[in-house]
């Protein structure tokens, strides 16, 4: 087999697993020893930080933020109530998502659940894609749009050897479980 090239050929390290399924799918490997997390732990993670938000703004404003909710007052001539509150409702969840981001490196729902946001590379995600994913994230509360879009997040996470949705695809980050990444990893993780 002399001047033949060999059949297997493993770059930048890892398992042969790893090797073959990043060269198939043209992408990068996720950091060796990494768990990837599950969508069910993701979506669990997503309502917890939805509620803690949503408990504190409606300690904050004295139960008024459920305003946002109250369709009949959407269709009345007093919308821009409704409208308000869903603008105080979302913009707080997109702060809470960036400042925990910075933070923790990720969000209190995710910390309850023991996973991480870290780059594909294994690194320290930065403001500007903190506060891309914090955008990302809330188009999962639109009504019907949103869950659909939604759905097909889940799907994709599911699909993927590296677990990512799309967001996390146009972001370059990855969702794994914080105690698995490799200490250079996990060394801004809190």
């Amino acid at each position: 087999m002399e001047g033949h090239d060999s059949p297997i050929s493993i770059h930048g390290g890892g398992t042969l697993a790893k090797a073959i399924v990043s060269q198939s799918e043209d992408h990068w490997s996720v950091p060796d020893g990494a768990i990837l997390s599950s969508w069910t732990r993701r979506v669990v993670a997503f309502v917890v930080d939805v509620i803690i938000v949503y408990s504190m703004l409606s300690l904050a404003t004295n139960g008024m933020v459920q305003n946002f909710l109250n369709l009949s007052l959407w269709i009345s001539k007093d919308f821009h109530y409704a409208a308000a509150y869903a603008l105080v409702f979302l913009t707080s969840l997109w702060f809470y998502w960036r400042v925990t981001g910075l933070a923790f490196s990720r969000s209190l729902g995710q910390k309850m659940f023991g996973i991480a946001i870290v780059g594909e590379d294994g690194s320290e995600v930065t403001s500007k894609i903190w506060d891309s994913r914090s955008v990302g994230k809330l188009l999962y509360l639109i009504p019907i749009i949103g869950w659909y879009i939604a759905l097909y997040e889940i799907a994709r996470i599911s699909q993927r050897h590296t677990h990512q949705s799309n967001l996390d695809l146009r972001n370059g980050t990855i969702v794994a479980h914080a105690d698995s990444l490799p200490p250079a990893s996990r060394r801004h993780v809190r």
